[in-house]
């Protein structure tokens, strides 16, 4: 296991270098960012000269731009937004309400998902099984900016059973109807998907042997049945965290959550290269660390898989 690790981390360091220059390379290209620093008036040619010595962006993109750049990330130093605050500042308050959001969207897919999957799986053909997805197809039909107004709109403007806009400081309580609005989707897949699992395994042999020794249903059910059948939800799990950090452009928009999508939505609107490239790094890191823990944690839920 831990030589597994170990070569898991190595082959994390070309992927991560690579992404991290394909974005470098996007993002730069997407406009000039000195424009947007001057705002709707054009800025002067000395100014522009002036303003791209400062950010360094008279060098080409690369390599120069980017080592550079790659060279103050390995120190903690993501570089300083147009405005002059430091990105790590703007992360130090944007990730952690981003963190907060994202962990109440994955205990609802968890909790939500697997639960109505499990239930629909069991019952496979029957009302419940055909009401549980019916009502997942009208949630992945439904985009997830008009969940979300309708939700504020009733939930928060019309009955005032929750603040419309969330505060800063907003606990797990308040971003509860941000992270329902978030997980929405993902929250019917993984229940389509426990849903799908549960039905094939349910016939394997493993599954009548024990129901054959005479366990209980509760215990064939959780120990052996579910066990088995959420590798395929935890694999999705796994790729949805990243995705719903960086993703989350909309909810946050709509509940004014001043999070990593706020930011990255910013920084793309004012052409902020720095805030965005910094952000989209440490998401690429996320995406890096939950595929290695999804992949562990295979091991965990079937026994028959090891790693040299």
């Amino acid at each position: 296991m831990g030589r597994y690790v170990l070569r898991r981390l190595l082959q994390m360091i070309p992927v991560f270098i690579g992404s991290t220059l394909l974005i470098f390379l996007m993002v730069n290209v997407m406009g000039d960012p000195v424009a947007g620093l001057c705002g709707e008036r054009q800025c002067d040619p000395a100014t522009a000269t002036q303003l791209k010595q400062e950010f360094g962006l008279d060098q080409p993109v690369f390599p120069q731009q980017y080592l550079a750049y790659m060279g103050r990330v390995f120190t903690g130093d993501f570089g300083t937004a147009f405005n002059g605050q430091k990105v790590t500042e703007l992360m130090a308050t944007a990730f952690p309400v981003t963190i907060r959001l994202t962990v109440v969207a994955i205990l609802l897919e968890v909790v939500v998902g697997v639960t109505l999957g499990v239930l629909s799986g069991l019952r496979r053909g029957r009302p419940v099984d055909t009401g549980v997805l019916l009502l997942t197809l009208v949630v992945i039909s439904v985009p997830t900016f008009v969940t979300g107004l309708v939700l504020q709109l009733l939930l928060g403007v019309k009955w005032g059973w929750i603040r419309p806009s969330v505060s800063p400081d907003a606990g797990f309580g308040e971003l509860f109807v941000p992270g329902l609005v978030l997980a929405s989707v993902s929250l019917a897949y993984v229940t389509r998907l426990t849903r799908t699992s549960i039905a094939e395994n349910k016939r394997s042999d493993y599954v009548r042997t024990a129901v054959a020794k005479g366990l209980p249903r509760r215990r064939v059910i959780i120990r052996h049945l579910l066990r088995n059948s959420l590798i395929p939800v935890v694999t999705f799990i796994g790729f949805d965290i990243g995705a719903l950090m960086g993703g989350a452009i909309v909810t946050e928009r709509i509940f004014n959550i001043h999070g990593v999508g706020y930011q990255l939505y910013q920084g793309i609107l004012r052409q902020n290269t720095q805030t965005v490239v910094g952000f989209v790094t440490v998401l690429v890191l996320v995406f890096l660390v939950a595929n290695l823990l999804v992949d562990l944690l295979y091991a965990v839920l079937d026994p028959r898989i090891r790693y040299a």
